[in-house]
């Protein structure tokens, strides 16, 4: 029996108060952690669906590598994180229609429905159901 397990994941981000904004207030997931860690914090968000779930921290790209990683990323039309959602098109018009700009609107791909947005920190993030 394998006892790893996967508790947190991180996206990079730019700035933390706009990110907490834009994770919590148009995605929809809830704050469960913010410490300060310095000058910046250890700040994380859950599904409200899941609160003792996975989390995921808003972690800064103060490190220059991390910021080169991320651009790269941007650039190439790579997702940085991929998110589960029940329905693709109703998430897509949500999401849409508070102003998330989408690289590829909701498309099939055989297995799943998947579509990628602009996170506003400066990632894409990809959210799929699955068929």
């Amino acid at each position: 029996m394998v006892s790893v397990r996967i508790k947190l994941s991180s996206v990079l981000i730019d700035d933390q108060d706009k990110a907490l904004r834009f994770y919590t207030e148009v995605l929809g997931f809830s704050k469960k952690v913010d410490l300060p860690v310095g000058e910046y914090r250890w700040l994380t968000v859950v599904s409200p669906d899941d609160p003792e779930g996975t989390e995921l921290l808003l972690e800064p790209n103060a490190n220059p590598a991390a910021a080169t990683y991320q651009q790269a990323l941007f650039e190439s039309g790579i997702p940085l994180a991929s998110f589960e959602v029940d329905d693709a098109q109703l998430e897509y018009e949500r999401l849409h229609a508070e102003g998330v700009v989408f690289k590829q609107e909701p498309t099939d791909v055989g297995t799943a429905v998947c579509a990628i947005f602009e996170d506003t920190c400066g990632n894409l993030i990809q959210f799929y159901q699955v068929t």
